[in-house]
């Protein structure tokens, strides 16, 4: 099988707990065959979603955990899987990234995560539409709303 991992730098990762390399580890030792690409490596030509893409070997070894071979230009549909592995922030890069991954599922790659769901379902508001199962929360911008959200509440965490 072949798996396309979309992700961060990947020589930025914290192995110790990093979820994508487990999941690369995990392809590796099965034997597929894995790419890798950064969001801005993805693209539309002529109307179908391509990436310069890296071939990819891991290796469950902390000080040599992984090695890139060069980059080229490759169908995204060529990919039995796609992995959406980006962390935010959730900007307009990122809102291209998902149209140019729900142009690839169209065409017949199978994205994981779905596209659409990145983009309808915030991993920061999604929670909010179930109150029942959180702590109290609120989510703004307004100083004036924080205080009194911390006066009420005393111990909080404050996200920016």
């Amino acid at each position: 099988m072949r798996v396309l991992v979309v992700m961060d730098p990947i020589e930025t990762v914290n192995l110790k707990k990093d979820s994508t390399m487990a999941m690369l580890w995990a392809a590796s030792r099965r034997g597929h065959e894995l790419g890798y690409a950064l969001q801005h490596d993805l693209y539309i030509d002529q109307g179908k979603a391509f990436g310069l893409i890296s071939p990819l070997q891991v290796f469950e070894d902390y000080n040599h955990y992984y090695e890139l071979g060069e980059k080229r230009k490759e169908s995204l549909a060529d990919y039995d899987v796609v992995l959406m592995r980006k962390d935010p922030p959730f900007d307009m890069n990122f809102v291209y990234t998902t149209y140019i991954l729900e142009q690839a599922e169209r065409e017949g790659a199978w994205i994981i995560n779905k596209p659409q769901s990145l983009r309808d379902c915030n991993e920061k508001l999604f929670a909010t539409q179930f109150p029942e199962l959180q702590v109290p929360t609120l989510v703004t911008s307004q100083q004036s709303l924080i205080r009194e959200f911390i006066k009420t509440h005393g111990d909080v965490i404050v996200k920016p």
